[in-house]
């Protein structure tokens, strides 16, 4: 029989720390919690004197948050499930390949599918989900100007190639590729994609600096669109307009975005 997968749980909030145990306890002969943490600054020390295999780490605490007890760690790095009340924090573990992520509130299928997935890599030595998470380490340093040593020039900026979405009580994965216009609506947007929308937590100046600035526009201070979905455009007085689409949307466009529309588009008429 293998040896207990060693497990840490860093929450700073009682009854999520509690959750995760509950659910731990149903894997007793495969799972050993080594050490259970209430901010980062003891995340940090725990998983440096336990090594743990995996740990659920939840990303707001106090001190430090999650992402950095992972700059402190610097090469010690466990795997990790990171965890989560805000889609935007599952949004970039995503994107940086936590071994997985943990999306509060979750129930039990959905952790025991992360803890599963967790024993799976584990199994596999993950080093690469290990690289990419120093890699995310490094960006994060150079963000903060934490390094005494000049920065490597910054590799070319990676867009959102992914959105995460909230259906029926699940998430699910939206390629960008597949959006066709985003409107704005106060700190939400919601995504158009063919005959389906949905609705993000995410204001769209935020949105729009991590979408391909090559396929995507700006068109009103609420609305984005995909170039490539853009059929017609009609122009209306004080220089306004309205784009219609291939699906046959309408999207307003304001003036103060048009000249930005016709240097991607030249207008030759």
């Amino acid at each position: 029989m293998s040896e207990p997968m060693r497990v840490l749980v860093a929450d700073d909030e009682p009854l999520a720390r509690r959750r995760v145990l509950r659910l731990l306890r149903e894997h007793d002969d495969e799972v050993d919690v080594v050490a259970v943490c209430e901010s980062g600054s003891q995340a940090v020390e725990a998983i440096r004197e336990t090594r743990p295999d995996l740990v659920f780490l939840d990303v707001q605490m106090p001190g430090l948050d999650g992402f950095e007890v992972l700059e402190r760690l610097g090469g010690e790095l466990p795997a990790v499930i990171f965890v989560t009340a805000h889609d935007r924090y599952a949004l970039r573990a995503f994107e940086v390949h936590a071994l997985d992520y943990l999306l509060k509130p979750f129930d039990a299928e959905r952790f025991h599918r992360a803890l599963e997935h967790g024993r799976a890599r584990l199994g596999q030595r993950d080093g690469e989900g290990r690289e990419r998470l120093a890699a995310l380490l490094e960006q994060l340093a150079r963000e903060r100007g934490g390094s005494a040593e000049p920065a490597p020039p910054a590799p070319a900026r990676r867009h959102l190639d992914w959105v995460m979405v909230k259906v029926r009580g699940k998430v699910e994965f939206l390629r960008t590729a597949d959006i066709d216009w985003i409107e704005a609506e106060g700190n939400y947007v919601r995504l158009h994609a063919g005959k389906k929308k949905y609705l993000v937590r995410e204001k769209i100046g935020a949105l729009e600096e991590r979408l391909d600035p090559e396929r995507f526009l700006r068109v009103h201070r609420s609305a984005l669109v995909q170039l490539d979905r853009v059929a017609e455009l009609h122009p209306m007085a004080a220089g306004d307009g309205i784009l219609v689409l291939r699906d046959g949307s309408e999207v307003k466009l304001s003036r103060g975005f048009r000249r930005r529309l016709l240097e991607r588009v030249p207008e030759y008429a």
